[in-house]
């Protein structure tokens, strides 16, 4: 056991020397979701004050106000709360669902080849659409976004972990356990399930960014957070018809926080991707 953790840490410190710009992304999101919980804002994001209305950047207001004169600072901090929680428990939902299936139907048998198929025609339907209509039937319910994301992404789990775990099937140690007797499922809990860890690592960091867009594209289409709850994409489509006059600051901050997110999360996916692959040679 203590060689195990010793090996962990070291693992650990050798990724964080590698790749200290996605390490410090990730720390830059970490302190994003705290400062959201805990920071005191400097005005409360969700009230209006019509007598400022809407102003520029200032000592003041550091990323301006809106129309309705609600700080854009305020409102884009308290905003990755909301958008990040449910891109996190979207993403675990599709993990927890997803991944076993891909175990499942990794086993050669009809009732797993039909499932795949199935999943096959899912997938041809334009899934971004069929978010949008779940979340308006349920009349914006937020748990239907964090079900949306999970539609989206579970076929993508199945059908990764299924290809490298039916790939890992014909690896010498899978001979072995196979030739002493050891039940295929437990096989696949205790030998294959880990060596694919690193690769659910960085599949779980590209279905994050995504399900940060999904929420984006939502909000930005009157779907999923109602205001006056602050969410980036809401803040981006309320600020965007005061881009044409000039006050470009309302929606151009909560879209550079979705950027540097998404950004950030692909790069730190990309670092696990490159460590994984060092590590295996």
């Amino acid at each position: 056991m203590a060689t195990k953790t010793v090996k962990k840490q070291s693992n650990f410190r050798d990724f964080v020397q590698m790749h200290k710009f996605a390490v410090a992304g990730a720390f830059f999101i970490i302190v994003l979701i705290l400062a959201s919980l805990f920071a005191p804002l400097p005005y409360d994001p969700e009230a209006p004050n019509p007598g400022v209305g809407i102003s520029p950047p200032s000592a003041d207001h550091w990323f301006g106000t809106d129309i309705t004169g609600g700080d854009v600072f305020s409102r884009t901090i308290a905003a990755a709360w909301i958008d990040l929680s449910l891109a996190l428990a979207g993403t675990f939902l599709s993990l927890i669902i997803g991944v076993p299936l891909g175990l499942l139907t990794s086993v050669k048998k009809r009732w797993s080849d039909n499932l795949v198929r199935g999943m096959d025609a899912f997938q041809a339907f334009p899934l971004l659409i069929l978010a949008l209509v779940l979340v308006s039937l349920s009349g914006n319910k937020l748990y239907m976004v964090v079900v949306a994301i999970a539609l989206i992404n579970i076929p993508r789990y199945m059908r990764l972990i299924r290809s490298e775990v039916l790939s890992l099937r014909e690896a010498r140690f899978m001979e072995a356990t196979t030739a002493v007797g050891v039940p295929l499922p437990r096989a696949l809990r205790k030998h294959v399930l880990p060596n694919v860890m690193g690769m659910i690592t960085a599949q779980t960091t590209l279905t994050m960014a995504n399900a940060i867009v999904v929420i984006a594209t939502l909000s930005f289409l009157g779907i999923g957070v109602a205001p006056p709850t602050p969410s980036w994409g809401s803040m981006i489509r309320a600020g965007s018809s005061n881009m044409i006059s000039g006050e470009w600051w309302v929606a151009f901050f909560p879209g550079l926080f979705v950027l540097l997110c998404v950004w950030i999360l692909n790069q730190l996916s990309d670092a696990i991707s490159d460590f994984n692959t060092r590590t295996i040679r």
